[in-house]
C-alpha cells in the first residue's frame, strides 16, 4: 500500500510540474564558440519557441572539446527542463566513437526532443581543378593515387569525416590536411595549395561565387535549391550517402516525459514557422521539426553510419 502511495504521489508531482512548466527562464546551451550555424539554429528556434512557452529563452555558447564540455555540463544538470543543449551531428553521432571515456554517454544521458534542422555539405575544389563533377573528380583521383590533398576545419570534424566517408563509397585515395578552423582551411584552398575540401554552404558559397572554389556535389538526398545544377554524391553514382550537420534539442535523462512532449511540441511548431523557415534559407537549411521518437530514430541511423565510417577510416580525435 506504501508503494502504491508513493508512485502516486511522484505521478502526481511530476504532473504538477509539467502542467507549471515553465515558470522560469530556460537555459539553453550552444555547445560551439558563437556565430556558426549551431547558434543561428539555437536563436531563430527559440524566439520562436518562447511565444508559445511564455518564458524567455537564455542562450549559452559554452566552446571547447569538439563540444564535449558542453556535454558532460549538462548530463549533470537538474532534468527539470530548464537546461537544455542543441545537439550536433558531431557531439552526438561522431565524437563517441572518436574519443573514449568521454564522462558521459550520449545515448543514456539525454533525451532527444526534436530534430531542428539540417545544414548541407557541399564537396568543393579548388577552380584549376580539372574536375567539373565527382564523376570526374573520382577519375582524376583515381589517376593520380595520394596525389591529391584535402583540407579540413581539424582532425575529427564535421568536414574531415564527411571527406573520409566520400573516399570510403568512391574508393579514392586522398591525403588529408587538418588546420585549425574553417578559416585557415579556405585560406590555403583559396589559394590553391590543397584541391578540395567539404564544409557546410556559409563558408564556401563567397568563394563558389567568387570562381575560387567550384561545387562537384551536395551531400544531400536531394538537390540544394541554390545549387540546383549541382548534382548530389548520391545522384552521381553513390546511392544512399548523405553528409549533412544537423542540430537538435535535448534534455537531460529523466526530464519529465511531459515536459519533453511540451518543448518537442513547440520546438517542432517553431522550426516549421515562416520566420524560421525564411531565416534558414540563405543558408540553404531544411526546418525539420520532429517529434522525440523521430528525432531518436534519426539519432541512431546517423550512428550507425558515422562509426562504421571512423572504424574503417582509423579517425581518431586529437
Amino acid at each position: 500500500m506504501r508503494t502504491l502511495v508513493l508512485t502516486g504521489m511522484l505521478a502526481f508531482a511530476t504532473a504538477s510540474s509539467a502542467q507549471t512548466y515553465p515558470n522560469r527562464p530556460i537555459r539553453l546551451v550552444v555547445p560551439f564558440a558563437p556565430g556558426g550555424s549551431s547558434t543561428l539554429v539555437a536563436r531563430s528556434v527559440a524566439a520562436e519557441m518562447e511565444k508559445g512557452l511564455g518564458q524567455s529563452i537564455v542562450i549559452e555558447n559554452k566552446g571547447g572539446g569538439g563540444g564535449s564540455l558542453a556535454m558532460s555540463e549538462v548530463a549533470r544538470a537538474d532534468p527539470d527542463g530548464y537546461t537544455l543543449i542543441i545537439g550536433h551531428v558531431g557531439s552526438l553521432a561522431m565524437t563517441p566513437f572518436m574519443t573514449p571515456n568521454l564522462g558521459y554517454d550520449v545515448n543514456k544521458d539525454f533525451a532527444p526532443v526534436s530534430l531542428l534542422a539540417k545544414v548541407p555539405n557541399i564537396f568543393v575544389v579548388h577552380a584549376d581543378v580539372p574536375a567539373k563533377d565527382l564523376r570526374e573528380f573520382v577519375a582524376l583521383a583515381k589517376s593520380k593515387p595520394g596525389q591529391l590533398n584535402y583540407g579540413s576545419a581539424g582532425n575529427g570534424s564535421a568536414g574531415h569525416l564527411a571527406m573520409e566517408y566520400l573516399k570510403l563509397v568512391t574508393g579514392m585515395d586522398l591525403q588529408h590536411v587538418p588546420y585549425k578552423g574553417t578559416g585557415p582551411n579556405l585560406v590555403d584552398l583559396v589559394a590553391g595549395r590543397t584541391q578540395a575540401t567539404s564544409a557546410g554552404t556559409p563558408p564556401l558559397m563567397p568563394h563558389v561565387k567568387a570562381g575560387k572554389l567550384r561545387v562537384i556535389a551536395a551531400g544531400t538526398p536531394k538537390r540544394l535549391p541554390s545549387l540546383p545544377d549541382v548534382a548530389t554524391v548520391a545522384e552521381q553514382g553513390y546511392p544512399g550517402f548523405e553528409a549533412s550537420q544537423w542540430y537538435g534539442l535535448n534534455a537531460p535523462a529523466k526530464t519529465p516525459e511531459a515536459v519533453i512532449r511540451r518543448l518537442a511540441q513547440e520546438a517542432a511548431k517553431a522550426a516549421k514557422s515562416p520566420a524560421v523557415m525564411e531565416r534558414f534559407k540563405p543558408d540553404d537549411a531544411e526546418a525539420v521539426g520532429s517529434t522525440p521518437q523521430e528525432y531518436a530514430d534519426y539519432i541512431a541511423k546517423e550512428q550507425a553510419r558515422w562509426k562504421d565510417v571512423i572504424q574503417k577510416a582509423g579517425v581518431k580525435a586529437d
